[in-house]
């Protein structure tokens, strides 16, 4: 009775990872069938625009993280950091864009971004005094075939 229980847990924790992976392909699926048919820029990067609002008195600690930290542990799992803004009339914010040769693949660099150990270690440091970021808005895009942009 013991292994079957073991055995029900495993298989439990199974579909639910199976389900999720399902998800984010039926996602990026949707995503893609949506976009077919437009015209295509020769950058056929996936760029993906993020909005990051701090919590008031934040943001230069955001972007100490970011400065000193994020940048380099997205390079390492393949996101190509592309610019970065703070915006004049929001003070609380910080906007970049990053790229990924797909929309897979940048599911699958978040998830390996998330669950390293140094961002974790770095992330937990950073919101010893509380939190940083009050919201995140993040938005998927290609570029426009009249785009000037490189």
């Amino acid at each position: 009775m013991f292994i079957n229980q073991r055995i029900a847990k495993v298989l439990c924790k199974l579909s639910t990872l199976l389900s999720g992976i399902l998800l984010t392909f039926i996602s990026l699926n949707s995503f893609a069938n949506d976009h077919e048919g437009h015209a295509q820029h020769p950058d056929k990067r996936i760029y993906e625009l993020r909005t990051y609002t701090t919590f008031p008195g934040k943001l230069d600690a955001l972007e100490t993280r970011f400065r000193d930290h994020t940048m380099a542990l997205f390079t390492k799992h393949g996101i190509e950091n592309v610019s970065y803004w703070k915006p004049l009339e929001q003070p609380n914010t910080l906007i970049y864009v990053v790229a990924h040769p797909s929309l897979a693949e940048a599911a699958v660099a978040w998830q390996a971004f998330g669950t390293d150990p140094a961002w974790q270690a770095v992330y937990a440091a950073s919101i010893s005094d509380g939190r940083l970021v009050a919201n995140i808005d993040k938005v998927f895009m290609t570029k426009a075939d009249y785009s000037p942009l490189p």
